[in-house]
Formats: C-alpha cells, sequence, structure tokens
C-alpha cells in the first residue's frame, strides 16, 4: 500500500513538472530598436545579449528599424553578435520598416535573418560626415567595409555579391528579393508567424550546429535600462545643442555679474554634458570653435568700447558656428533646422540684449557718492572765492572753492570733490 503511494506521488510530480516546463516553454528574449544605430543604441543591444546569455535564452529577436548610424557603434554591435552563445534572429519590422546602411550590417551578422512584408535592406555606401575626405580616401573606406560585409555575408552563408553591392552601389532590396538571393531565410507577417518558421532551424554558433527549439515558447521583452535612456538623451543633438546655448549663457551671465553663482553653477553643468555629447558624435570643430569664439566677442563688447562691433560679430560668429556643428550629418545626427534656428536667434537676442543693459549700466553717471556730483549745476547762496563759499546742489547745501570770486545768485559747474568740499567754477 505505502509502495503505490509512493509511485502514485512521483507520476504526480513528474506530471506537475511537465505541465509547468511546458507552461513557460522556451525563453525568447525580444528587444525593439527603431532609431540610428549610435553608441546608445550599440549599449542597448550589447547589454540585451549579455543578459539574454546569463539568463539561459533559447533565442534573442532584436526587431529592427533603422536608418543607418556610425560604423564603430555598427562594429561593436556585430562583433558582438558574432560572439554571442545565443542564437540571434534580426527581423525587419513592421511593415514599411527598413534595415538601411548600419542596419544591413546587422541583418547579415545575425544567425537568421527575417523581414516583414513591405520592408528593405541595403544601401550601406558609407558618408563621410566631414564633407572634406579625399575621393581616394573614401573609396579606401567603401573597400574595407564592402570586405567587411563578405566576410559575414560568407560567415553566415549568405548572398556576398550583395553584400558587396550594397556598400559600393548603394544596392537595396525588398524583403522578397532578399529571400530569393538568399539575404534572409524567412519572411514573415508578425512575430508569431517569425517563431513558428525558425523553430526547427538549425543555425551555426561558434562552428557548432544548434537546432533552435522555440515551441511553446515564453517571450521577454527586454526594455531600455536607465543608462540606456540617460545616454540616448545626451547624444540628441538637439539637446546638445541646447545645453550647448545654454551653458554659455549662464557662463556669460556670472563673467558680466560676478557674484551670480547659480547661472554659473548652472552653466558649467550644461556646458560639460553638452561637451560629453559632442565627444561621442561627429561634430565639425570649426562650428564648435565659433560657437565658443561667439560666447568670447559678446563677453568682451561689455569689456571693451566697440559700439556693438563685438556683438555683431558674435552674432555672426554663433550663426555660423550653428550652422555648421551638425551641418554635414545625415538627417538623425544634426539638429532639427527650425529648432536650430529659433534657439540661435533667441541666444543671440539674449547676449546681445545682455551685453547692451550691462555696457548701459557702466556708461551711466552715477547717481550716488563721490562721483554723483561731477558735472552738474548748483546755485552760489554764500560768494564763492579760493578761501571757500557756500554753494546749493541738488537739494544739499555744500562748501565749495574757486580759482575766481563767484557772486552770490550765479550759477556753477561742479568739477570735483577734496574731503567735504566741492571745487567749481562758474557756468559759461
Amino acid at each position: 500500500m505505502l509502495k503505490k503511494g509512493v509511485l502514485l506521488a512521483l507520476f504526480f510530480w513528474v506530471v506537475f513538472l511537465a505541465l509547468v516546463s511546458k507552461s513557460h516553454g522556451a525563453r525568447v528574449y525580444l528587444l525593439k530598436v527603431d532609431s540610428a544605430i549610435t553608441p546608445a543604441t550599440a549599449n542597448f543591444i550589447i547589454s540585451a545579449i549579455s543578459k539574454a546569455q546569463k539568463e539561459g535564452a533559447q533565442a534573442l529577436v532584436i526587431e529592427l528599424d533603422t536608418p543607418g548610424g556610425l560604423v564603430e557603434s555598427t562594429r561593436e554591435i556585430v562583433k558582438a553578435m558574432l560572439d554571442s552563445e545565443v542564437p540571434i534572429i534580426v527581423y525587419v519590422s513592421p511593415s514599411g520598416a527598413r534595415a538601411a546602411s548600419a542596419g544591413a550590417f546587422i541583418v547579415l551578422a545575425s544567425h537568421l535573418a527575417a523581414m516583414a512584408p513591405g520592408t528593405h535592406v541595403g544601401a550601406a555606401h558609407p558618408v563621410e560626415l566631414s564633407g572634406k575626405a579625399d575621393p581616394k580616401v573614401m573609396e579606401k573606406i567603401a573597400n574595407d567595409l564592402a570586405a567587411y560585409a563578405k566576410n559575414l555575408a560568407e560567415l553566415r552563408g549568405r548572398d556576398q555579391t550583395f553584400a558587396e553591392e550594397m556598400v559600393k552601389k548603394s544596392v537595396s532590396l525588398t524583403e522578397k528579393e532578399a529571400l530569393r538571393k538568399g539575404v534572409i531565410e524567412i519572411v514573415a507577417e508578425d512575430l508569431q508567424k517569425l517563431l513558428d518558421e525558425a523553430h526547427g532551424r538549425k543555425v551555426n554558433i561558434k562552428n557548432r550546429e544548434v537546432e533552435l527549439r522555440l515551441k511553446p515558447y515564453e517571450l521577454i521583452r527586454i526594455e531600455e535600462d536607465l543608462k540606456t535612456r540617460v545616454f540616448k538623451v545626451l547624444t540628441n543633438p538637439n539637446l546638445i545643442y541646447f545645453l550647448l546655448m545654454l551653458g554659455l549663457l549662464g557662463l556669460y551671465l556670472e563673467f558680466t555679474n560676478p557674484g551670480a553663482i547659480l547661472p554659473g553653477v548652472v552653466g558649467a553643468i550644461c556646458l560639460i554634458l553638452a561637451l560629453f555629447g559632442l565627444s561621442i558624435l561627429p561634430v565639425n570643430y570649426a562650428g564648435l570653435a565659433l560657437i565658443l569664439l561667439a560666447g568670447l566677442l559678446f563677453f568682451l563688447e561689455t569689456q571693451v568700447p566697440s559700439h556693438g562691433l563685438l556683438a555683431i560679430g558674435g552674432v555672426i560668429s554663433l550663426l555660423l558656428g550653428s550652422l555648421l556643428l551638425f551641418g554635414d550629418n545625415p538627417p538623425w545626427l544634426r539638429v532639427y533646422m527650425p529648432l536650430l534656428y529659433t534657439v540661435a536667434i533667441t541666444f543671440s537676442l539674449l547676449f546681445g540684449g545682455t551685453a547692451y543693459l550691462v555696457v548701459k549700466t557702466q556708461r551711466k553717471k552715477p547717481v550716488s557718492g563721490e562721483f554723483s556730483l561731477i558735472g552738474t549745476t548748483g546755485k552760489v547762496i554764500e560768494e564763492v572765492s579760493p578761501k571757500g563759499g557756500k554753494v546749493f546742489v541738488s537739494g544739499e547745501i555744500w562748501s565749495a572753492t574757486a580759482d575766481e570770486i563767484i557772486p552770490v545768485g550765479e550759477e556753477v559747474l561742479i568739477l570735483g570733490k577734496e574731503g567735504l568740499r566741492l571745487k567749481v567754477k562758474k557756468k559759461s
């Protein structure tokens, strides 16, 4: 009887484990990339690959929609993909999405590539962001990237001709063309059909064949962590530009009004954050130099009597620098033009207006203290001579001396002050 009870308990335990195992299924991790390939994107994808490996995922799906991005960031992502122990499925989705430029390299590096209907892949010809590269240098860069793409295609058993032509000739393929040419393995309308199609397929993981077992599956979405979100924000060209302007304005207000403290602290923080972003994104340093020069010219306007010439130079320098700063970058790595003009003009007015007020204040006659009386007029109420006398000035009676004798009732001009006695002369 006891033996039967033990066997029955064991049977129910096995059934329970089977049900639990079935309810969970294969752990499939999913992350979405729907922006340019930047250092922030690279950090997100590499972190996701590491997370999937540590947590024993059966597959990692990267849902991709990108216009392209930076070569170095792409190479970091591809390197992590090639080193991954977890099968990586790159899925160009949803309909209307693209895997252009840098995205095409990520597709080639995947263990399994898929596209949704109405998507395309390719057009990976390199772009020199400075716009001044020698054609021969650009040819060398294109040849290097073409060889890189061909190596990836050969490693994954994909069409090497397309890999080369997408770099050298900017060739792009639709999902049907990519499937026919062997650039991808699956065309799927949605994620469910993708995983159904992927189940049972064999992929090569570091020279060993692995069969994908994805039925049933448990889908785990990977969201951007705080580090990635902060990184993405600080590498946004629009925010970088605004922080740069705000930083310069804060320091400018501090230098023109020493002791204010708050503008200087806020300005320094904004400027450091802006320089952090500028150190990551490709920028034209001539543009940055012009923006910094503009800040210097506005400050000098408050120190040197230039009759507004330095302020005008600052405005011109600021506008030119703003246009050059990200000017030759692709659209996703440039400042939105309406924002650029709005910020540049607004900050030019703020800089110029502040300089005008500072200069006006500096040139204004004193209204109190020793020098406030110099240049004003008064009336003699007791004869003034080199020995002394009395004058009435600005509602007050003062002792005064003059080099001549000035009778009572005459108007006098105040020349200076010696102690408590004014130096005057007859007003002509």
